[in-house]
């Protein structure tokens, strides 16, 4: 097994502590200003920062047939099998709309779609370091720290050289 961190880039570290201090700045306003049988409505604002930090992405793995995608609680796999290709490539998510899923509250995951890759899922920390992934009918994008030696790692035989 081969593991790879999974650093914040600067964009994810401002979302995060950004929306973080909003979150709970609004949650202490709301808090202070209810009536006291509506003050637990305070506690939505912070029970987004925890549901965001649940999806938070620590690393990546590749274990023979399966790459995983580790999450805070649980491991999201990505399947060897059927790989086409395997690209680092740091404007991978350039241009990008998110179509579903986090925008940059502890990771960027979910659904986005740009000209270059057309709809693609996410597992992202820090886009500089992106790998794009090619399979026959999907296109997957992580960062690993290592972007290139992630790539060699990878048993398929195109690496988008």
């Amino acid at each position: 097994m081969k593991s790879f961190r999974a650093p914040w880039g600067t964009p994810l570290r401002l979302i995060s502590w950004g929306t973080t201090v909003c979150c709970v700045v609004i949650g202490l306003i709301m808090a202070w200003n209810m009536p006291g049988a509506m003050r637990w409505l305070a506690l939505a604002p912070l029970a987004m920062v925890l549901g965001g930090a649940l999806f938070t992405i620590r690393g990546y793995s590749i274990q023979g047939d399966v790459i995983l995608v580790h999450r805070l609680f649980w491991d999201t796999p990505l399947p060897v099998a059927g790989l086409l290709s395997a690209q680092a490539d740091p404007a991978a998510m350039r241009g990008s709309i998110r179509l579903c899923g986090n925008g940059g509250m502890f990771s960027f995951t979910g659904l986005f779609r740009n000209k270059t890759l057309g709809n693609y899922r996410a597992f992202v920390t820090d886009s500089r370091r992106a790998v794009v992934l090619r399979y026959p009918r999907r296109t997957v994008v992580l960062s690993p720290a290592e972007p290139e030696e992630f790539v060699r790692e990878l048993p398929v035989a195109d690496h988008g050289s």
